[in-house]
């Protein structure tokens, strides 16, 4: 098991939400769960970047903050299904509120995430390459909106 060796400031909000929601997938998770996707499977299927092991991991982690709830039917083969707790549901506005905000920037987001990607890689990229990368961006925020 890793073992932290620098202690968290758990001083302000800020802090607090970062260290709760800290992690690549979390947001998606949790959205994906609010939506009605609750097998592990479903999820997979949502976030195919993600490996299971990561998203097992980050689903543990958003249990272990009381943000999700796992129940285990007892069948075979075994069913397991992720839910929001009250508490988990009360993200779900923030994180609203924050695809918004993508969705109002989403130029000027894609432009600095594409020379974040390498100035060189853009500079040597075609108009039509940098579309493709622009619109392949594009489809999987699509793809968080529609689902």
């Amino acid at each position: 098991m890793y073992a932290r060796k620098i202690i968290p400031n758990l001083n302000c909000g800020l802090d607090l939400i970062g260290e709760v929601l800290y992690g690549k997938w979390k947001i998606r998770l949790l959205w994906f769960i609010h939506q009605g996707h609750q097998r592990p499977s479903e999820l997979q299927r949502k976030i195919p970047d993600a490996t299971r092991r990561v998203l097992n991991i980050q689903l543990k982690e958003l249990e272990d903050h009381e943000l999700i709830t796992k129940k285990i039917y007892p069948v075979v083969p075994p069913k397991v299904e992720y839910s929001l707790t009250d508490f988990g549901n009360t993200l779900i506005p923030v994180i609203s509120v924050l695809g918004q905000w993508g969705d109002q920037n989403e130029d000027r987001l894609r432009k600095v995430i594409l020379k974040r990607m390498g100035d060189e890689t853009i500079d040597s990229a075609t108009h039509e390459e940098e579309l493709q990368i622009a619109d392949s961006l594009l489809k999987q925020e699509n793809e968080l909106q529609t689902d």
